[in-house]
């Protein structure tokens, strides 16, 4: 079998990725939106992410992507204050700034690595179907 280059595998883990942190908390295939609270399907649902994706050592980190609905996370560019104010309530003072700190960091991901991650999360999303 052909390996899948770098750029397809990022796309690949994004993909499954975002579909474990839609389904995580999700009851009955019901998912809140991590800053105003709207509920939906969980596939009506987006990954929003507190630090951009740009920052690959924040990309898939499962404290900074939480569910949310398009309107906060597109039109309301991610709702970031409100996303840091709730990262706080839900892990502790200081979760967000932590996270803007690692998202300073560089981080390079291998081949491997990012094979392991995908395996990992479609493990955990088999688990939770």
């Amino acid at each position: 079998m052909k390996k899948l280059s770098r750029s397809k595998l990022i796309k690949k883990l994004d993909t499954v990725f975002s579909l474990y942190i839609r389904q995580r908390f999700a009851k009955n295939e019901i998912a809140q939106c991590f800053t105003c609270g709207k509920k939906d399907h969980y596939k009506k649902l987006q990954c929003g992410h507190f630090q951009s994706r740009k920052h690959y050592s924040t990309r898939w980190d499962e404290i900074n992507c939480q569910v949310q609905c398009s309107g906060c996370n597109v039109f309301k560019y991610g709702e970031q204050f409100l996303f840091s104010i709730n990262l706080n309530k839900k892990y502790g003072d200081g979760c967000a700034e932590s996270l803007y700190q690692k998202s300073k960091q560089t981080v390079k991901y291998s081949i491997t690595d990012l094979e392991d991650l995908i395996n990992k999360y479609n493990s955990l999303i088999n688990d939770l179907n």
